[in-house]
């Protein structure tokens, strides 16, 4: 793939301890945070082999299943659909964490491996006690954001975005980040919503080897497109909703995230909007669309005090501010009317 035209930004003042969570949300933009899990157990056993990063997280893991994929050598580590776009390109698999880490260790040095990877898993049920041994501090922040924990070899998670604000930390292995504006969607053309290879749908551009000719507008993302390369110990902030590709570059790979909405958790989030839009708008013509848009922007994409600012504050109900009472009357309504 052409290397990103930019690179993402750097900071190496960071602490876990003393996260400038405001300020990254203010600025809005991602950044390269160096350094901050240098300290972790994991990140410090990774950087003496695989085999003591192993031995680590089997020294905190409970037994409990977990879900990963496997993927036929000839996949390459891209998770990702089918050919005719109807299915997904693995088969998930449940079993033991050990089972997972043995398959892993067993290919270490095959340079066409099958493809292992157990996404997005809850680090406290599965790892407890791992996050006494490094942990970012999203408490003193008055933030829920338990991490998840992310295992596998050389895997590809093709461009996707996430509702959610992320700090994703790099513990074990290289990871090559590859990120792109909201606003270059168009650009990445986004598989179908269901399935998805994770949850959200991702670019179906293959990075390795774009097809200019049947993705044209791939090179106009590309020239939007800030890179970076993740050693051990680093990681990324990754504002919601930037498009985030992300390359596992060694055998074996361990990356642990955090999650949290800017929101309080009363307000859902967006991603159900936007299928609630395709059903009732997306078809309409042109000119009804159009009218749609300018509502829209009135009453949702405008300043939010706007569309009530001329009514008095007793009469502005969901006009106004919405605290959890007014959310729920407001999401009883919908239920309502969804179910007539």
């Amino acid at each position: 793939m052409t290397p990103p035209a930019a690179s993402i930004r750097e900071r190496s003042d960071v602490r876990p301890d003393a996260l400038p969570i405001d300020e990254l949300l203010d600025a809005g933009q991602p950044v390269v945070l160096r350094g901050l899990v240098r300290d972790w157990a994991l990140t410090q056993a990774g950087r003496r082999s695989a085999a003591d990063a192993m031995a680590c997280l089997r020294g905190y893991y409970n037994q409990r299943p977990v879900q990963y994929s496997y993927g036929a050598p000839d996949i390459a580590g891209r998770v990702f659909y089918s050919d005719d776009y109807t299915r997904i390109n693995c088969e998930v698999r449940r079993g033991s964490l050990d089972e997972l880490l043995d398959a892993l260790a067993a290919h270490l040095d095959d340079p066409r491996p099958p493809t292992w990877y157990m996404a997005s898993a809850p680090v406290d049920a599965l790892l407890p006690g791992l996050r006494d041994a490094g942990d970012l501090d999203f408490a003193a922040c008055g933030i829920d954001a338990p991490p998840r924990i992310w295992i596998g070899n050389r895997t590809i998670a093709s461009a996707h975005y996430d509702a959610m604000n992320n700090i994703a930390c790099n513990a074990v292995g290289r990871r090559r980040f590859t990120l792109f504006p909201p606003e270059q969607i168009a650009n990445l053309y986004p598989g179908p919503l269901e399935p998805t290879p994770g949850g959200q749908a991702v670019s179906v551009v293959d990075f390795a080897a774009p097809d200019f000719a049947r993705h044209p507008r791939f090179r106009d993302a590309l020239a939007a497109a800030q890179g970076a390369v993740l050693e051990p110990g680093d990681a990324v902030f990754i504002p919601n909703p930037w498009w985030h590709h992300v390359e596992g570059l060694e055998p074996f790979n361990v990356l642990l995230n955090y999650w949290w909405s800017s929101m309080p958790a009363h307000v859902p989030t967006p991603m159900h909007a936007l299928y609630h839009a395709l059903w009732s708008i997306r078809d309409r013509p042109e000119r009804e669309k159009r009218a749609w848009r300018a509502i829209f922007d009135y009453y949702v994409f405008g300043p939010a005090g706007q569309a009530g600012a001329h009514l008095p504050e007793a009469a502005r109900d969901v006009l106004g501010p919405l605290d959890e009472t007014r959310i729920r009357q407001l999401r009883a309504m919908l239920i309502n009317q969804l179910n007539r």
